[in-house]
């Protein structure tokens, strides 16, 4: 018996019992749909991530503060300081610009309105490592850092609470007691990859005015800075310019021979893989917990192939005593539970599809349907109906002819 014309018994056999050749593809359906929309939201994911990882900054390098352990006990060690700042903008060839941070959470004034934000001091060149833009205003200059002026850029989100829809060039508010000018306002930018949510929800102002006027008021803290952002002068220059910046701050901090570093410099590369990694675990994840569905889905297919076989018992016997061999009963059955499991991983295809499309545009989710899954998923689907159907068309293809000849 030809190919052709098992595959015409298989179809005729499936279309016979619709209901039921439905129901057991509704496995396969759930199966397939919930892979493609778990791995499209995962990639999704990865994409977002990796986005704004990437709109931190351009060629983006950042150090830390270290640890060290004292006592048996690992605690963190800042020696972070401005000046170091400004020796790796200075001595470091690599390196186009560079600037400290400084961080404080603070209370900002203005009117009878106020808001909790965070302030950073940073330097100029700050906004050119991030590529940040200004929608009004003016940046502060390396002359308000020297002087320690006491004006500020605000974000998006804390102009609108505190001024609304006026513009807050020009108008004054007060942190920690202290009064500031605004000379801008900053970009709408969204929320950020890490820790801190809304990056429109921050004030920013010279480092020095930051570190001597709020933070050192606020805490009586050592002048030391959070981090220091420095900007490689290109991608093939950020590992000369981690190495330049490794060995100045060794020097610089005193450190000798096999004494560990108290700092820690990462790269932009470096911070992509690692969340490429941890998102590319939680899309496997999805992933892997969706497939469990195509195995149930399989389970059903063999279920319902073991019940046909039953039901069919005497039509085997019939067409064993007319001359069909065990291997074209065999490639009967599992035909069947391939067209069943197929024809499942198609419509599965197009709801995984059409949900992926409705989170995206209804639910504005960032949602990557891989072409490569699209093309998996189905073949993958027929590997569940081989697999599955094998038992239930090896046991077809056993019978005794006279056996199931008599069978009721």
């Amino acid at each position: 018996m030809n190919m052709g014309t098992l595959l015409k018994i298989a179809l005729r056999s499936v279309l016979k019992n619709r209901l039921r050749t439905f129901l057991t593809m509704l496995g396969i359906i759930i199966g397939v749909a919930s892979v493609i929309i778990m791995v499209s939201i995962g990639q999704g994911t990865q994409k977002n991530v990796e986005s704004q990882i990437s709109a931190m900054g351009t060629n983006l390098l950042t150090v830390f503060p270290g640890s060290g352990r004292f006592g048996g006990i690992r605690q963190s060690i800042n020696k972070l300081s401005l000046d170091d700042a400004v020796a790796i903008g200075e001595q470091c060839n690599a390196v186009e610009w560079t600037s400290a941070e400084v961080r404080s959470t603070v209370q900002a004034i203005a009117g009878s309105n106020n808001c909790n934000t965070t302030v950073t001091g940073v330097s100029p060149a700050f906004f050119n490592i991030r590529s940040w833009t200004l929608a009004q205003g003016v940046c502060f200059t390396d002359r308000d850092v020297a002087t320690s002026a006491k004006v500020v850029i605000l974000g998006n989100t804390v102009a609108e609470e505190l001024f609304g829809a006026v513009s807050p060039v020009g108008q004054r508010i007060r942190i920690l007691n202290v009064p500031f000018r605004i000379i801008g306002v900053l970009a709408a930018k969204g929320t950020s990859a890490g820790p801190g949510g809304d990056q429109d929800d921050a004030i920013y102002g010279p480092v020095t005015t930051v570190l001597n006027r709020l933070v050192g008021s606020e805490n009586g803290s050592s002048k030391r800075i959070n981090t220091i952002l420095a900007s490689a002068k290109s991608p093939e220059q950020m590992g000369e310019a981690e190495a330049q910046i490794g060995a100045l701050l060794r020097k610089r901090h005193n450190l000798h021979g096999a004494q560990s570093d108290d700092f820690t410099v990462m790269n932009q590369t470096e911070i992509i893989n690692m969340a490429t990694q941890t998102t590319s675990v939680f899309t496997l994840l999805l992933g892997s917990i969706a497939g469990v569905s195509l195995i149930v889905g399989g389970i059903g297919i063999m279920n319902i192939m073991l019940v046909s076989v039953t039901e069919r018992t005497r039509e085997i016997g019939i067409r064993l005593a007319i001359g069909a061999r065990d291997r074209d009963i065999l490639l009967q059955f599992v035909i069947e539970a391939v067209v069943i499991s197929m024809l499942g991983g198609v419509v599965g295809i197009a709801c995984g599809l059409s949900i992926s499309l409705l989170l995206h545009y209804a639910f504005k989710m960032t949602t990557i349907v891989s072409p490569l899954m699209v093309i998996i998923a189905p073949l993958f689907s027929g590997m569940v109906g081989v697999f599955f159907g094998f038992y239930p068309a090896r046991k077809a293809a056993a019978q005794n002819p006279i056996d199931a000849l008599h069978y009721e």
